[in-house]
C-alpha cells in the first residue's frame, strides 16, 4: 500500500509542478520533435478505408510527386 501512495504523490507532484510551470509561461505542454519520424521508423496506414484527412494527405503527396517528376528545371 506504501507503494501506491507514493507513486500518488509522486503522480500528484508532478502535475502541480506542470501546472506552476503552465501559469508562469502561458504555454501549452508541447509535443516531442520528431516523433517516430526522427528516427526512422514510418507509421503504415493499413487501413481497409482511410479517413479524409489521410486521403487528402496522400492525394497531396501524389501531387507533389508528379509535379517533381515533371519539373523541367
Amino acid at each position: 500500500m506504501s507503494t501506491f501512495i507514493a507513486a500518488f504523490v509522486v503522480l500528484l507532484l508532478f502535475f502541480l509542478l506542470m501546472s506552476i510551470g503552465y501559469m508562469i509561461k502561458r504555454t501549452a505542454v508541447a509535443g516531442s520533435c520528431g516523433g517516430l519520424g526522427a528516427l526512422g521508423i514510418e507509421k503504415a496506414c493499413d487501413c481497409d478505408d482511410p479517413c479524409e484527412n489521410r486521403k487528402a494527405k496522400m492525394a497531396e503527396a501524389e501531387r507533389l510527386e508528379k509535379l517533381n517528376k515533371n519539373r523541367i528545371l
